[in-house]
């Protein structure tokens, strides 16, 4: 599908440094991070990939193929009047070679990432790093692509189909699946939940659509530590919200890459008045570079390399590699 779309979209698909890719976990949970979508035009499929030590990404995809892939952040990428596109599409998992996957990875990221040039150890201590190069690809072939101008979710996107019958009548005809309700419990506060709204004056929230696909937007949010929740006021119409699990991701990166924030809080969507509310029962901080010197890095990620490492062994037996 993507060779018939629109140049400025496959420009998007290539340029854009980012993008937040959307899985649904076992529970129904959609799971957002920001990934390096990699993608040269004319080809059919937008890929994305993740190290063997972190899996999750791939191991979703595995379960439920139904992903998104949101291009929301145009920091890096040299797009004027940059648009916000929605891609939601089928994922299949390509762990059969993680070697040749690795120097794919290593030859494309250099190319995309300047910034993360520097970060890289020297390839001949690469297999000290193998949890993070031996790499799963997930290969997301669209289904469904929708655009808004200018970024503007409160505008009407323009919508491209594969199922062109679809796309004269303007209605997802696909069944609905339906999706799990709010789970309840106690509300979690994290302290980086502060940062939305002044440091991140706009996040990403997916959800589970009607259909069954993950569908996600960016949009303003507001925290309010008072009540435990966050809050999104006057989303627009059209949005296809529902009760029922989501999460909320932030993250920014320098536009060379020379550094990347993540993390995302997953709780219960609820409407409340004029608009909705996600009430947070889990933070979880993902792998991140921030603007700080080696050793702070090394620091922040101590912990979560040795885990990462487990299960990179783990992982490395289950797929015979």
């Amino acid at each position: 599908m993507t060779a018939t779309l629109p140049s400025r979209l496959q420009d998007v698909f290539e340029r854009y440094v980012t993008c937040e890719y959307v899985t649904i976990d076992g529970r129904g949970q959609p799971i957002a991070w920001p990934v390096t979508p990699y993608y040269h035009h004319g080809e059919g499929c937008i890929d994305v990939t993740t190290g063997i030590g972190y899996p999750k990404k791939a191991a979703d995809a595995e379960r439920n193929p139904h992903v998104a892939l949101l291009f929301s952040d145009p920091t890096g990428s040299g797009i004027a009047d940059p648009p916000m596109v929605l891609v939601q599409g089928t994922a299949q998992v390509d762990d059969r070679d993680l070697k040749a996957n690795a120097e794919r990875y290593r030859r494309e990221a250099m190319a995309k990432l300047p910034g993360a040039k520097d970060a890289m150890p020297p390839k001949l201590l690469e297999g000290l790093f193998g949890w993070y190069f031996l790499r799963l690809y997930v290969h997301v072939r669209p289904e469904r692509v929708f655009v808004w101008p200018s970024g503007r979710a409160d505008a009407e996107p323009e919508l491209y189909d594969a199922h062109l019958e679809e796309v004269r009548s303007h209605h997802n005809e696909e069944p609905e699946d339906g999706h799990p309700d709010p789970e309840g419990g106690p509300l979690v506060w994290d302290e980086r939940l502060d940062e939305l709204g002044a440091n991140y004056p706009t996040a990403v929230l997916p959800i589970v659509s009607p259909d069954g696909f993950p569908f996600a937007v960016r949009l303003p949010v507001e925290p309010d530590r008072a009540a435990g929740v966050l809050r999104f006021r006057d989303v627009p119409v059209g949005i296809p919200l529902e009760p029922g699990l989501a999460c909320v991701c932030a993250h920014d990166h320098d536009p060379e890459f020379h550094w990347q924030r993540n993390f995302q809080v997953r709780g219960d969507l609820v409407p409340e008045g004029d608009g909705w509310t996600l009430r947070p029962h889990k933070m979880v901080g993902g792998f991140e570079l921030p603007p700080v010197s080696a050793l702070q890095r090394y620091k922040i990620n101590a912990r979560k390399v040795v885990r990462y490492r487990k299960i990179a062994k783990r992982e490395l037996a289950r797929r015979g590699g």
